[in-house]
């Protein structure tokens, strides 16, 4: 156990030896290397205290100075920064997002453009988390905007609360817009630096830091070092911090807007983002009631008190931010170790005792659901290999798979066959597939942030010809369809040069040219004129029609046919030659 940095009041003192031994307790169950804890009551830090190693490797001490990641505890600094901007008029938060970020676009018309601000702070834009659009950590915040209009909503606006880093993450760009400053500025500017904080908003600048943590990750029962996975969704979980700096932004709202005397909102806008807005289930606590969204904080009711809160976590970083608003109390814990219940342990017991109450035993209660979690991993692998249809094999030889697959929102999955596997890469990642049964492929258990034990199905067209592959990337949609890329002739222009001519089937000609661009139009007799765009091969698709493809056959340098690939069957067309033609 490291100091604290300030001392408490008389109060406290009997609690704190109690703090230390549940703190020791429960980080030794989830081996969690280092943690830091606030509390903050009637306006004051009332106690800073600091646990374990904020370094396992280099033997470096946990102070309540220490930076984390403090993962969607920056929500709440999103919510209250759109707050300001509401106050001043410089936008109103139940208008149309679009109004204010009109390239702002959802799959769905309508929605985009009734979705409000106050919707997406409060979650319920009807889009599910589609969270590995951003988590691979390849993608700057802008360039993940556009994308959205690429992803399937599983509910009509409002419906229903859905959580999404990536609408936060369309909020930081809105208040850059707005501001005509980066998040990171306006945040540093009108919040941050007013409230005496020290924050950044990446792993570059945590880690260039005088005291930052290093990350830790369990596999199983085993902890090991985190891997280095930037959060680029910024307003959504990218702020770093001490805990020492949090207890002044829960001193912040629980001074509903005033700091040390200062106005930083009014005290009514505060109130309005805590203002339970979206139903998010009921607990399987007894202790708790039903839960609640508001505008960037959570909402619950526990033992009969209102709580405002909002948890943090991400690979190697599990962070949990509490508010009492109407006993004056505030409890932030950090920890450098995912998933724990760590935080959760500590702030339920810390507010029990401060508020007078027998504590409820969280220790025991998580500990057993952790061991039964990890008795029951053997089970789950014995199920899932149960569900395999055995003795199958793959339609194709395995070459045949081998290609690129692209979604407009999720990327590039690249297939490989090497030394008689199918090899899968995705935006950084990597590994062997395992033939699972029929046409679909399995991605193996690596560790956390790896999208492990996956299913890959390979789908083909009419022909038998691999033309698409599906993986459950978002449980809450349909499979994300990745399409398979052209290859082959059909890219290749002096291949589409000699494809131009005339090619007659029965009594229609079908005229075969270039446009300006290089691209290949058919126009038969009697139909408008269709774009060929490449497919595989020497094949290309019907632009205009779906299901429609042609293929050109020919023998070296001479295509001398069509080959019609439609729904109600295949036609084939030759090549007029020089002398029919006179």
């Amino acid at each position: 156990m490291n100091t604290s940095s300030d001392l408490p009041d008389g109060s406290l003192a009997s609690l704190i030896p109690d703090i230390d031994r549940l703190a020791a307790d429960a980080m030794a169950v989830w081996k969690v290397p280092g943690a830091a804890l606030a509390i903050v009551r009637d306006g004051k830090v009332v106690l800073a205290r600091a646990y374990g190693q904020r370094d396992v490797e280099a033997d470096l001490p946990i102070t309540p100075r220490t930076q984390f990641v403090i993962c969607s505890i920056t929500k709440t600094f999103t919510a209250t920064a759109i707050a300001l901007l509401h106050n001043e008029g410089l936008l109103d938060w139940s208008k149309p997002v679009r109004d204010y970020l009109p390239e702002f676009r959802l799959s769905d018309a309508v929605a985009t453009e009734r979705v409000t601000i106050r919707d997406l702070l409060s979650h319920q834009s009807g889009l599910p988390r589609h969270d590995w659009v951003h988590v691979p950590g390849d993608l700057a915040p802008a360039e993940m905007l556009p994308l959205m209009r690429h992803l399937e909503l599983s509910k009509d606006i409002r419906a229903v609360w859905q959580y999404n880093n990536l609408c936060y993450n369309a909020l930081g760009l809105l208040i850059a817009r707005v501001s005509g400053k980066s998040f990171e500025a306006f945040v540093r500017e009108r919040l941050t630096n007013r409230l005496g904080m020290s924050v950044s908003f990446s792993l570059d600048d945590l880690e260039a830091g005088s005291e930052p943590a290093r990350p830790y990750m369990m596999n199983v029962d085993t902890r090991l070092p985190a891997l280095r996975i930037p959060i680029r969704t910024t307003a959504a979980g990218a702020i770093n911090t001490s805990v020492a700096d949090l207890a002044n932004w829960m001193r912040l709202h629980l001074g509903k807007g005033e700091f040390e005397g200062e106005r930083l909102l009014p005290a009514a806008l505060v109130e309005q983002l805590h203002t339970p807005l979206a139903h998010t289930g009921k607990s399987e606590f007894p202790e708790f009631d039903h839960g609640h969204y508001a505008l960037g904080f959570q909402s619950n009711t526990y033992r009969g008190e209102r709580l405002m809160w909002h948890g943090g976590g991400w690979t190697g970083w599990s962070s949990l931010m509490t508010l009492v608003p109407g006993a004056g109390i505030g409890v932030a814990v950090l920890t450098n170790r995912s998933p724990s219940e760590v935080p959760t342990i500590l702030s339920w017991y810390i507010i029990d005792r401060l508020r007078g109450r027998e504590p409820a035993d969280w220790l025991s209660r998580f500990r057993k659901m952790r061991d039964d979690f990890i008795a029951h991993i053997p089970a789950d692998k014995e199920v899932r290999e149960k569900a395999r249809h055995k003795d199958t094999r793959p339609a194709h030889a395995l070459s045949a798979y081998a290609a690129d697959y692209a979604h407009p929102a999720y990327g590039v999955i690249e297939i490989r066959e090497r030394d008689g596997a199918l090899h899968w890469s995705w935006r950084g990642m990597g590994a062997p597939l395992s033939h699972w049964h029929f046409e679909t492929f399995m991605t193996p258990e690596i560790d956390q942030f790896h999208p492990d034990n996956l299913p890959i199905t390979f789908q083909t067209d009419r022909e038998g010809n691999i033309a698409h592959l599906s993986v459950p990337l978002e449980p809450t949609v349909k499979d994300i369809v990745f399409e398979r890329r052209a290859a082959g002739d059909c890219l290749d222009p002096a291949f589409r040069a000699r494809c131009v001519g005339q090619f007659r089937s029965g009594a229609i000609t079908h005229r075969v040219t270039l446009d300006s661009e290089g691209r290949l139009i058919l126009k038969p007799d009697y139909q408008p004129a269709y774009r060929l765009e490449p497919q595989q091969g020497r094949r290309f698709r019907v632009a205009e029609l779906e299901g429609f493809a042609v293929e050109f056959r020919g023998e070296g340098e001479s295509i001398g046919q069509i080959i019609f690939h439609q729904p109600n069957g295949t036609s084939i067309a030759d090549r007029v030659v020089e002398q029919e033609r006179r």
